[in-house]
């Protein structure tokens, strides 16, 4: 039965399957009396154990097995969840997700988990409680970091090893390099980037296993192989590379000719020696292999080619260039607007408004297709909190709220990794142990809220622990230690200022290194991540009461709607997405509170805010006339006033940067083109917030 058509299915059914199962082990984790909870991932795992076998994924459907062996026990209470059962069958969703993504790059989806399985059965068989597991296995390795440590031999097509050999004649140094990355370091890609940043500005890459695009992707474990020409010596390329943040060991070879023809021999000891007599095996086939019989080496349906999904992958350039030019479209649509209710034909007006009703809805369009919600992020975070909480002996409740806000695809696929060193900074850094949390009268699980929202055209993400907060003094005293401020300069420091100096590179506050932080690595990277991406990062925190990480992002979209006012003669564009209401007030309602000036409304008092005094605009404001024009505005939980001089509409307008030179003005995020071809400044109001 031809089965490739079913491929699609099959993997996107196994992920929600996974992902279900990861959940649902969660809330059993927090209720292990709750066999209803267990139910529910015995049936995913069932399901996916059918599916597997019938699509021939046979190491798939035997780990399942032995999974829903044990969850079986579980359900008809012959068996009691405990520490080590959670961990292990943790660990079995773990391998099921690196098979299922083997599968996805065109693999047949096989793994060694002969380790999980020994102790599933070892839990069936209630050997473990008498010593027969001793410990949780580790998961499978993923497919990438098996290529990564595969044979030695075979590691060079004819081509590479031709440059290489070539090198060695001339004299040109040629090296093979081993690269491992710490254990726990969460931006993998970015260390793998410096190291290669460093090798192109000395030499040429001859070959990287796994390749460059995958180590760029992060798909790697902890080390990567270069094959590298340089006129560098040994010792100095050495302690170059060893030099970058985060790496933790270089082995480095010197190659000539009878150590380069190590890695282009076959795996086999007997096969031909002489490159010209032999094409290259690959790694995978080693000798016990390639005596198999023809049965065994069978691969299933989709075996060899990735699996296309029913969906079109489509260039980010592309989406970019269709924005672009729509862009432009809706400024020539405005202008046609107005030159239409200026000639006053029928016929005319009837036809661009029909335009304008379907160009709105292409535009509708061009913008879903960027967005996603941010719970793509988000959802494996519980997991990851779990872990790490666990690893600390520490107990932590993870909330998460807004993770159906929509975000730029581009930022969604890069905000994933800052946030996770952010969350498990909370953990380690925020969080106390519970015997302390109880001596300080606090519960003792922590809470770490992950919060994500909209406000003007920005989308925030808050990350908030009820920990420790942060010691202005500690971080003073080691930031003057490290000479990173003076003890003169760190007097004059606000508390926002104190706390910013957290992310400055190599800085931790940490009293001793452990696995998850404390090298001084991380927020440093985390900020520059943010900023690359147009975005801020502000911290807020209170000692001994917890603190806030705020991430501020661009929705980085080319088209937004927003509210035109006027000041004096000049027209700006508030986003309509921060915009509470509009209104008049009388000169009677304003308010003086230490000399600034505030205004009533509903039931509170909120500051109100001069647009023309803000932005020195001739004429400035005027605050004497008898009715007062004004814009509420919100962020968050705050409120406040902009004062205008006239509304002129509501309208859709293009964003557009504003150029290099013209960076970190005050309140503005960028400009428009109306449709009578002036140009109006888009103001951030975020920023009008202290």
């Amino acid at each position: 039965m031809e089965m490739n058509q079913y491929l699609s299915m099959f993997i996107d059914e196994s992920r929600d399957h996974l992902q279900a199962m990861n959940e649902h082990l969660l809330s059993l984790e927090a209720s292990p009396e709750d066999i209803s909870i267990v139910q529910h991932i015995f049936r995913s795992a069932h399901t996916l154990k059918g599916m597997s076998a019938t699509m021939g994924f046979e190491d798939l459907a035997s780990l399942t097995h032995e999974m829903e062996n044990v969850l079986d026990l579980v359900r008809n209470n012959k068996l009691k969840m405990d520490s080590f059962i959670f961990d292990c069958i943790f660990k079995s969703l773990d391998s099921l997700e690196s098979m299922v993504e083997d599968v996805i790059q065109g693999g047949t989806g096989k793994a060694d988990v002969t380790d999980i399985v020994v102790a599933l059965k070892s839990i069936v068989s209630g050997d473990y409680k008498k010593g027969g597991a001793a410990e949780v296995p580790a998961a499978a390795k993923s497919p990438e970091a098996a290529g990564a440590q595969g044979a030695k031999g075979s590691e060079l097509d004819e081509f590479q090893f031709s440059i290489l050999n070539q090198s060695i004649e001339t004299g040109m140094p040629a090296y093979r390099m081993e690269v491992s990355v710490r254990q726990d370091c969460v931006l993998k890609a970015a260390r793998a980037y410096m190291v290669f940043n460093v090798l192109e500005e000395n030499g040429e890459v001859i070959k990287s296993t796994p390749s460059v695009e995958d180590i760029e992707q992060e798909r790697f474990e902890n080390s990567f192989t270069v094959y590298y020409v340089s006129q560098l010596d040994k010792e100095l390329l050495h302690k170059q590379v060893a030099g970058v943040s985060e790496i933790d060991k270089v082995d480095l070879v010197s190659l000539d000719k009878d150590k380069l023809a190590e890695f282009m021999k076959p795996a086999e000891p007997e096969a031909v020696q002489a490159l010209a007599a032999a094409a290259p095996v690959p790694a995978a086939e080693e000798a016990p292999k390639a005596a198999a019989p023809a049965a065994e080496t069978k691969k299933p349906a989709g075996g060899g080619a990735p699996v296309a999904n029913r969906t079109i992958r489509v260039d980010i350039e592309r989406l970019d260039m269709l924005m672009n030019l729509f862009s432009e479209l809706l400024i020539d649509r405005v202008r046609l607007e107005q030159l239409a209710s200026e000639i006053h034909k029928n016929e005319l007006t009837e036809t661009v408004e029909h335009m304008a009703r379907v160009s709105t809805d292409l535009q509708n369009i061009v913008l879903k297709l960027r967005m996603v919600p941010v719970d793509t992020v988000f959802n494996r975070f519980p997991r990851m909190i779990r872990d790490v909480a666990k690893t600390l002996d520490k107990k932590v409740d993870l909330i998460i709220t807004g993770a159906e806000t929509e975000l730029d695809r581009t930022v969604v696929d890069e905000i994933g990794d800052p946030l996770v060193h952010l969350l498990r900074n909370a953990v380690d850094h925020g969080i106390e142990p519970y015997a302390e949390r109880v001596s300080l009268g606090k519960p003792e699980t922590g809470t770490i809220h992950l919060r994500a929202y909209h406000s003007g055209n920005h989308v925030f993400i808050e990350i908030e622990d009820d920990g420790r907060g942060i010691n202005r003094e500690k971080v003073l005293n080691k930031a003057i230690q490290n000479g990173v401020v003076t003890q003169e300069q760190s007097a004059r420091l606000s508390d926002e200022e104190v706390y910013q100096l957290l992310f400055a590179p190599g800085f931790s506050t940490a009293d001793k290194i452990s696995d998850i932080s404390g090298r001084g690595v991380g927020l440093d990277v985390v900020k520059t991540k943010i900023e690359s991406l147009g975005g801020h990062v502000h911290v807020d925190a209170k000692l001994g009461k917890g603190s806030k990480w705020s991430v501020q992002l661009p929705l980085t979209l080319s088209i937004i709607s927003a509210m035109l006012i006027r000041i004096q003669g000049e027209k700006y564009a508030i986003p309509l997405t921060s915009i509470v209401e509009t209104m008049a007030i009388r000169r009677e309602q304003l308010r003086s509170v230490h000399g600034n000036p505030m205004v009533e409304y509903r039931t509170s008092v909120i500051p109100l805010i001069p647009l023309a005094d803000l932005f020195d605009v001739p004429g400035g404001s005027d605050l004497t006339e008898d009715e007062i024009q004004m814009v509420v505005i919100r962020k968050g939980e705050k409120l406040a006033a902009l004062a205008v001089n006239e509304f002129i509409g509501q309208q859709e307008i293009v964003l557009k940067s504003l150029g290099k030179y013209l960076t970190n003005l005050f309140a503005v995020s960028g400009a428009t083109i109306l449709g009578d071809g002036q140009v109006a400044l888009i103001i951030d109001t975020n920023a009008l917030f202290k």
